[in-house]
């Protein structure tokens, strides 16, 4: 049993402190709760998410806590038997999922039966719009499934609340009640935002996985050039030199850095490989000793000024790992660069106004291990049904190649079918229900069973009937603007890998640096959604798609990162610009995951009011 919970812990992405005494524990939690290994991992997620606990590494100091928890659940489970609740039946079951009339199928699942403790299950506030078509009835499914019967619901785990100097002296109301008032004041509903998709990505059906050995080459070759010659064009450096040759005198060169050998990353393994041009892409390693502090992993193009007095070490002095992004501007944008979805916005240029934006940020899964009735999904769609946001950003997987339904090949429709009637339709009767202000963007997922297994990946295929400019699907990664907010979103996990890889030293005398900060700094200062090279085990990069897909062109003012690392909303400083010395910064959201095993997972909800030092974010559990 305990090899099984070790592996359960391993799945889901999580280590040991102390491996032996947590599974011994762990292995006497499930024979006293009769748990499963799963479900004993499960209850962990759940727990882990409630006390918001840093990093992946479960510890024994907190078994003493977990333990209090299961019996707190279970305590509710047997609560929860003694309640007058409706038992279905082995017909209602097979009613439910094999029901040939639709109707009688959505009747089912939306019209509550007659029995007293209807509320143990829904209330009033948790509701979904009553009037969204004939997915959702307005109530939750009575099916007593882990997640109907949570109760923790819509709990404000994190906020940014920075007061933003408008005319209009709207004041923030400190009300928790999310019926009355929400506890972040919102761009006022109902105004339609603008949305512009910019750069370019694989094309839909395209084909993929025919990389060559030159492709990976040049694809490289052409990220170590550029960045030599955006070093030198600011003026601060001059023209790189071969790193491989002997010299006394020290020089300045640019390369990437690789490790040497299968392992991982650290001070004895670094090495740096130079461009064609100016080494004949030979490799040297580098001797980081006299470097005060640096971050470096395999893949980061780096400008490193010392000497290399042997020609077989380069001893660094110094150490450039970020080139400052131009902001860009839409009137100097080519036309084949960026795709107005909106004819109204191409006679819109660069105003004088704030731009604003409400939004709110969601990741998949969008439904839990258990079952495929996809519940977390119609909670967030009730939820913004209620506090209109005027987009809505849902990032994949949609349908997880990772359920262990889709695993087992249990469900009895296609993967595009289930995408098309649980996901798609969904969002159809949530804009007919909104209006013509409400707007939904989609990101693919390399999880997504239904859709190119490749990175980069191109959109959905949809072309929902005169919902084309509410409901749009971008590339993943992409770049689109909404109201003039620069948006950036990657869904694969880029942090969770950097993580793995990134290797550090922090200054003896200095304060210790935001990790994750740190981490999503390096995806901006390398120009690169996927700066990791060579890429993380199961991520299918194909160099021949689209090579400057993966290139990020701008500075965006919001950068998206799906995450199974802990959820988090940061402010970003990424230096100066200008002769004023202006900062530039960003926000960088990590949703989290909608839904965590059998239980609910967070959502970000966001409102952008000119500038990240005046905008306001909160991350919700489901």
């Amino acid at each position: 049993m305990e090899d099984e919970i070790k592996a359960e812990f391993n799945s889901s992405g999580f280590t040991f402190d102390k491996e032996k005494e947590i599974l011994q524990k762990c292995a006497t939690f499930c024979i006293n709760f009769k748990l499963t290994p799963a479900d004993l991992v499960s209850s962990w997620e759940i727990y882990y998410l409630n006390r918001q606990i840093n990093g992946t590494v479960v510890e024994d100091a907190e078994m003493d806590g977990f333990l209090g928890y299961l019996q707190s659940q279970q305590k509710v489970a047997i609560d929860e038997k003694e309640l007058d609740l409706h038992i279905y039946s082995s017909r209602d079951v097979d009613m439910i999922l094999n029901d040939e009339d639709e109707d009688i199928k959505e009747d089912v699942l939306g019209t509550p039966p007659p029995f007293k403790s209807q509320n143990h299950y829904s209330e009033p506030s948790d509701s979904t719009p009553q009037t969204i078509g004939n997915i959702s009835s307005g109530k939750p499914s009575k099916l007593a499934t882990p997640f109907g019967r949570r109760t923790d619901k819509l709990v404000v785990k994190f906020s940014i609340n920075n007061k933003p100097n408008t005319e209009n002296g709207e004041k923030e109301d400190d009300n928790e009640n999310h019926e009355d008032d929400d506890i972040i004041r919102k761009v006022k509903p109902g105004k339609r935002c603008s949305l512009i998709v910019h750069g370019s990505g694989p094309e839909i059906g395209c084909r993929f996985m025919y990389d060559r050995t030159e492709d990976r080459f040049n694809a490289l070759e052409n990220r170590i050039s550029k960045y030599a010659t955006a070093l030198v064009s600011s003026g601060q450096y001059e023209e790189p030199l071969d790193p491989t040759v002997s010299s006394q005198k020290i020089i300045f060169t640019v390369g990437m850095i690789y490790c040497d050998g299968e392992g991982h990353l650290n001070e004895k393994s670094t090495l740096l490989q130079s461009s064609a041009e100016h080494s004949g892409g030979q490799r040297v390693r580098i001797e980081l000793q006299n470097l005060s502090q640096f971050s470096i992993f395999p893949g980061q193009l780096v400008g490193i000024e010392g000497i290399n007095p042997s020609g077989h070490c380069f001893i660094a002095s110094k150490l450039v790992d970020s080139i400052p992004l131009p902001i860009a501007d839409d009137a100097n944008l080519p036309p084949a660069k960026r795709q107005a979805l909106d004819q109204e916005i191409l006679s819109v240029g660069v105003s004088g106004t704030q731009p604003e934006l409400s939004v709110i940020i969601a990741s998949g899964p969008f439904t839990t291990t258990d079952n495929l009735l996809f519940e977390p999904l119609r909670e967030l769609l009730a939820y913004a049904s209620k506090t209109l946001p005027q987009l809505l950003i849902l990032l994949g997987p949609f349908i997880d190649s990772e359920h262990p339904e889709i695993k087992k090949g249990t469900v009895d429709r296609s993967f595009d079918e289930i995408f098309r009637s649980e996901i798609l339709r969904r969002l159809q009767d949530h804009v007919e229900y909104m209006g013509s202000h409400a707007r939904v963007v989609l990101v693919p997922s390399i999880r997504d069973a239904n859709h190119d297994f490749v990175f980069p990946q191109p959109a959905f295929d949809i072309h929902p009937a005169n919902l084309r400019h509410q409901i749009t699907s971008l590339t993943n990664p992409g770049i689109f603007e909404a109201n003039q907010v620069k948006i950036g979103c990657c869904s694969v996990d880029i942090l969770k890998h950097l993580s793995g890889e990134e290797i550090s030293r922090n200054p003896k005398d200095g304060k210790l640096s935001d990790r994750m900060s740190r981490l999503a700094n390096h995806i901006i200062s390398q120009r690169s959604f996927y700066p990791l090279y060579p890429p993380a085990e199961g991520i299918p990069l194909d160099f021949s798609l689209a090579p400057e897909a993966l290139n990020i062109s701008l500075i965006p003012d919001i950068l998206i990162l799906p995450s199974d690392m802990k959820h988090f909303v940061k402010v970003l400083s990424l230096g100066e610009r200008g002769e004023e010395k202006e900062q530039v910064k960003c926000i960088c959201v990590n949703p989290g995951r909608l839904a965590k095993g059998e239980g609910g997972g967070t959502f970000v909800e966001l409102n952008y009011y000119g500038n990240p030092d005046t905008s306001n974010a909160s991350i919700t559990g489901i």
